[in-house]
């Protein structure tokens, strides 16, 4: 017995359900509670299937990407289209190993009449240009009956009109940026801003020139000096290369190598280019085989997801932040 806290006594058997009602009542409670769990359980269920078919399907597309992106086997004549665009760079779409890739896949097809560079690129690292620079060279010489064509859409300065330089001619529309045939390098420098902040600047090197540019420093003029001589030494190998590539055709002056840009209709009188036009009318119209086959290197579905999600930010911030002392053509 026991007494509850009116002080009236109650025995253990009172405490059960004396009615049908409530009787019923716990029932349905029971009920509902059964329903929630199953449908816990098909939602569970769901979600692991959902997550299995992601994965499955990113899979999917790794392998199928793998697939398109073999080799391509024509069997009609056609015109073998190599993309350059956006960055010259290692690691980038525009990198001399997937342009070089792309290009011997190109001449090594059977049915491939020409080979038709389509840019639109600003340009970029002065290494990357001059490898695929000579890479098409020496395909053209182990292939004479295949020319090259180099077709420049928006844009194709710097160290993409060095690329541009090595095919037999060069097409670009009306309003298409060409030339810029330069060098530069940039960076900032933060010795007032550090001293300002009260930040003491600590560095120690073996080597007497180990900190050679460094942004938190005060540029020494002997440095300067230096590093103009490389610009310099690296300008002089563009402008030999392009003049090798152009050769009689170029028609301007050394106002050609002072970095400046100019529109494709002044490019045409410059010399710079051969004609205006696209793609397709080069393939139609000069080449004689109208059909277009992409030859590019693309990169696999999942690289393009990783990439997406943001890999490479700290290196462009590097670079905007003058943290490195990358250089390129411009």
């Amino acid at each position: 017995m026991s007494e509850n806290h009116w002080g009236q006594s109650e025995s253990s058997a009172d405490t059960r359900p004396s009615t049908q009602k409530e009787w019923r009542l716990i029932e349905k409670m029971l009920g509902s509670l059964q329903v929630e769990q199953r449908r816990s359980r098909r939602w569970g269920i769901f979600f692991k299937l959902l997550t299995f078919v992601y994965l499955f399907s990113l899979l999917g597309m790794f392998f199928i990407g793998k697939d398109l992106g073999g080799s391509k086997v024509v069997a009609a004549d056609h015109t073998a289209i190599v993309e350059v665009k956006g960055p010259i760079m290692d690691g980038e779409d525009a990198s001399a190993d997937t342009i070089i890739a792309a290009l011997r896949d190109a001449f090594e097809a059977e049915h491939s009449k020409a080979v038709v560079l389509r840019i639109n690129s600003p340009g970029g690292s002065p290494v990357q240009s001059g490898y695929v620079y000579d890479e098409i060279k020496r395909l053209r010489e182990l292939n004479p009956e295949k020319k090259v064509y180099a077709v420049i859409t928006d844009i194709g300065a710097s160290g993409a009109y060095y690329i541009a330089a090595a095919a037999d001619e060069i097409y670009a529309d009306k309003a298409s940026l060409v030339g810029s045939i330069g060098v530069i390098s940039s960076s900032f420098g933060f010795v007032d801003l550090i001293e300002k902040l009260g930040v003491e600047r600590r560095t120690l090197t073996a080597g007497e020139n180990k900190a050679f540019l460094d942004p938190f420093s005060p540029l020494k003029e002997r440095d300067r000096e230096f590093w103009q001589t490389v610009l310099n030494t690296t300008h002089q190998q563009f402008i030999e290369q392009v003049r090798k590539g152009r050769g009689d055709r170029l028609k301007g002056g050394d106002e050609l190598f002072t970095g400046l840009v100019w529109s494709g209709e002044q490019a045409l009188e410059l010399g710079l280019v051969d004609g205006l036009g696209s793609s397709s009318m080069v393939a139609r119209e000069v080449i004689g085989a109208e059909k277009l086959v992409d030859y590019t290197a693309r990169p696999q579905p999942l690289d393009r997801l990783i990439e997406r999600l943001g890999v490479g930010v700290a290196k462009e911030l590097a670079l905007q932040m003058g943290l490195r002392s990358d250089y390129s053509l411009r």
